[in-house]
């Protein structure tokens, strides 16, 4: 194996399970891929949100609004109002996040490698949002007061490149928030190759709470929050998840849906997503 782990830099790694490796030295866990950044772009083009990793994810509006209502709330506690003015989002998708704190901010600016996503931002919601990939995109010398990257990260194939470049696009007590999967959680521990959020290579990084401390204080931001999240979910998109991706069985997903018995939602935390915000020191 000659692959560099991204967060100690050593190359001393071994297989975990199949299509993961894990650093022998720090632990880091990612997947076994060769992509370049081509093909990370085709993995999050607009399938990922209509029949790919959610069924529908505009029709799931009205949860995922919970949802980010849930973080801006932990957010808010954080937030200086004569300090934090302006919010990046990365990873914007179709807006839902940005529509809920607007009011709460000078600017607020989305991107997405999506056109669908940033499309019904700007037109449906309109809100700013531009296409484009984050590590590329000419910002015109802005800098950022919050930088957002909500179940995001794990997708990226270069991690490091971007908190190094909201490094860059920030200064000392900036705030830095995300959320992704704990894989060092005991549900992710009990359930082994079998937890929920392994999927490679829609997921590609694998971060435990030691790790992306790590990662983050690397390039300057210090953890000062840190807390399993849950989630607003519809029982539409759960079930597809089972029975179309998991079980390979869209047709009893699709009757399902056409009887109407999958029209609602719940709330659970099995703490094994983690929130973190960091400031920047």
């Amino acid at each position: 194996m000659n692959q560099a782990c991204l967060i100690c830099r050593r190359t001393d790694v071994a297989p975990l399970y199949e299509g993961l490796l894990r650093c022998r030295n720090c632990q880091y866990i990612f997947a076994d891929l060769n992509l370049n950044d081509d093909d990370f772009a085709r993995l999050y083009d607009h399938s990922l949100f209509k029949e790919g990793e959610f069924f529908d994810y505009a029709a799931d509006r009205k949860y995922l609004t919970r949802n980010f209502r849930l973080r801006c709330k932990v957010l808010r506690r954080y937030l200086d109002p004569e300090r934090h003015q302006r919010l990046l989002e990365i990873g914007s998708a179709y807006g839902f996040f940005l529509d809920v704190v607007r009011a709460e901010f000078r600017e607020v600016l989305g991107i997405d490698l999506t056109d669908e996503g940033v499309c019904y931002s700007r037109e449906q919601l309109k809100l700013p949002a531009v296409s484009g990939d984050f590590l590329k995109h000419n910002f015109g010398g802005a800098k950022f007061d919050v930088v957002c990257m909500w179940d995001t990260i794990e997708h990226l194939g270069r991690p490091d490149l971007y908190v190094a470049r909201i490094c860059e696009l920030t200064e000392p007590g900036a705030l830095l928030a995300l959320t992704t999967g704990d894989i060092g959680s005991l549900v992710a521990r009990l359930r082994g190759k079998r937890w929920r959020m392994i999927i490679p290579p829609v997921h590609a990084h694998y971060f435990s709470r030691a790790t992306i401390a790590r990662l983050l204080d690397t390039y300057g931001f210090d953890v000062i929050y840190d807390r399993y999240g849950g989630f607003y979910r519809s029982v539409s998109n759960v079930a597809y998840i089972i029975l179309a991706l998991r079980h390979k069985r869209p047709g009893l997903f699709r009757r399902l849906e056409r009887l109407g018995v999958l029209n609602w939602g719940f709330y659970l935390n099995v703490y094994d997503i983690m929130y973190v915000i960091a400031r920047k020191r």
